[in-house]
């Protein structure tokens, strides 16, 4: 046999081993890595909390939740494609991540249309534009009036360029004709204490992190992107409503791994999350924060959804002309 036939035979036999060993049925033996790419503290942190005790239950391992805050996400990405990729160290995984800092960054050490394979969908939820309740302005149309009257007046809150609450500004400042200032933040936390204390003047979250402050007379929200009204919040209007029809944005989240993880891995993963995302009190989690689980999302359905979403974030972009930085 040819010596260039043998080489190529041992090469593939390695190769299989090691994709064998890494995917091994005694997986998981130890102790799993569930990196948040935000601080702590934040939805996206507490999100992870709820399920990682639940979905250790279901693998027989713990799983340690950490946090790798910075650059909107990429930090924590990096770190997660860094790790070997066995399965071990996994990611919460929103849309930038997944595929919209391709559009948004022009030199990255990732692809990340192609370095991540999301393992199952977590959950998805609408924004709530909020600001101070003893603002100038009572409604939208009000902010709009005040915002082109005072074009340097209004600084809201983002987790980087973009975030959900960057391209939904974007996109509602194109369509309305007036002009805010981004302030990149880390996290919730301190964006809340600059907006208590004037420094911005509004915030984009979920409506679990700030239905609290509504209720106790601090803040106001001024829309939402869902398409209806949302029962847990019915006084607040969608954008829809106030004329802004392109206004329509769900964020939503996944778990995520290095594409070189071997799929009996992948599958194993999946499987477990699924399990933990029918657990009662995971249940009980997302139905009070009115964010929707994504069960059933793995596999080809999940790339789908995924892929689909990443069109539709690029036109997002496209409209509100965010270019590539």
């Amino acid at each position: 046999m040819p010596l260039a036939r043998v080489s190529a035979i041992l090469v593939a036999a390695i190769a299989i081993a090691s994709s064998t060993a890494l995917a091994e049925p005694g997986y998981p033996s130890k102790p799993l890595t569930y990196i948040v790419p935000f601080p702590p503290g934040g939805v996206t942190d507490n999100g992870a909390r709820a399920v990682a005790k639940v979905l250790g239950e279901k693998l027989g391992q713990p799983v340690i939740v950490d946090n790798k805050p910075g650059a909107g996400g990429i930090v924590g990405s990096e770190y997660v494609l860094n790790a070997k990729p066995d399965g071990y160290t996994f990611m919460y995984a929103p849309h930038g991540p997944l595929g919209v800092f391709a559009y948004q960054y022009k030199k990255l050490s990732f692809d990340p249309l192609t370095a991540f394979t999301p393992v199952h969908g977590m959950a998805s939820s609408p924004m709530l534009f909020m600001v101070r309740a003893d603002a100038p302005y009572k409604t939208f149309k009000e902010l709009v009036e005040y915002a082109k009257k005072n074009p340097e007046g209004i600084n809201y809150y983002s987790t980087g360029p973009g975030s959900a609450n960057h391209l939904v500004s974007e996109m509602l400042q194109k369509a309305g004709g007036f002009k805010m200032t981004q302030v990149p933040y880390k996290g919730t936390g301190p964006a809340m204490t600059d907006l208590l204390a004037g420094v911005i003047q509004v915030v984009w979250e979920y409506p679990v992190v700030m239905k609290p402050y509504i209720e106790a007379g601090k803040l106001r929200a001024l829309g939402i992107t869902s398409e209806q009204r949302m029962p847990i919040l019915p006084d607040v209007p969608t954008f829809a409503e106030q004329g802004y029809p392109e206004a329509i944005f769900t964020a939503w989240s996944t778990i995520a791994v290095s594409a070189q993880t071997p799929k009996p891995i992948v599958d194993r993963l999946a499987k477990a999350y699924s399990e933990t995302l029918d657990d009662p009190s995971v249940i009980k989690y997302f139905e009070d924060q009115g964010a929707g689980i994504l069960q059933g999302y793995s596999g080809d359905k999940l790339r789908k959804f995924v892929d689909a979403e990443n069109v539709k974030l690029k036109e997002l972009m496209e409209r509100a002309g965010i270019e590539p930085q």
